[in-house]
């Protein structure tokens, strides 16, 4: 497959952000992770944090909790710091993950929300072991994916269900099947292994760590 990632292209972006609240079922599993967040959680790591939605739900419900949003397009940088400059509980950085991520500190909790799947799946199951190693003890890792579907028949009903043509899909996506992501998942050291919510190829992988 080939490493074709077009988010470094503000129209790309743009094109994402105008439809990013239209997705159905969307705010399904949104409510979903933030079922498996614990309350005491009190550092999280936002991986491609995008415009900032998913961090801003988790600290509309953990106002006393901090955390660190990471992105590399310009454009959702911009969407960031416009959003949390004057908020002394997000740390906003630059970082394209599809290199090892920067010396962070620890945490709590480690969340994504349709990102990780821009990466190719050697580095999708690389990212999943530092991803371990920054989490403290009982933390949670929780993947809001787009993932694979197992035919292409159903991928091309999934592009119909959210109003994408199959020429229009998009070639910076490298999708793949939720089981091998959840056995990596096991074998990099997570419990409590999980697919806790999907809908067509939209879907929540979890672990915590022992």
């Amino acid at each position: 497959m080939p490493d074709i990632n077009l988010w470094n292209r503000r129209e790309h972006a743009q094109r994402y952000l105008d439809v990013a609240y239209k997705i159905p079922r969307r705010e399904e599993g949104e409510a979903t992770l933030l079922e498996f967040v614990p309350r005491d959680t009190r550092r999280i790591l936002d991986l491609g944090a995008g415009e900032g939605r998913l961090i801003g739900l988790l600290l509309d419900r953990l106002p006393d909790a901090t955390g660190v949003a990471l992105d590399f397009s310009d454009q959702m940088l911009e969407r960031l710091h416009a959003r949390f400059d004057d908020d002394a509980r997000v740390e906003v950085q630059a970082h394209d993950f599809s290199q090892p991520l920067p010396d962070l500190g620890t945490f709590d909790a480690v969340v994504s929300s349709f990102a990780i799947h821009h990466l190719v799946d050697a580095r999708k199951r690389s990212l999943y072991e530092e991803c371990f190693a920054c989490l403290q003890p009982v933390g949670v890792f929780l993947n809001l994916e787009h993932v694979a579907s197992p035919t292409a028949l159903l991928h091309e009903a999934f592009l119909t269900a959210i109003g994408t043509r199959i020429e229009d899909d998009d070639p910076s996506n490298k999708l793949l099947d939720v089981e091998t992501q959840l056995q990596w998942l096991r074998k990099v050291g997570f419990a409590e292994v999980d697919c806790h919510w999907k809908w067509r190829e939209l879907a929540l992988l979890a672990g915590v760590k022992p």
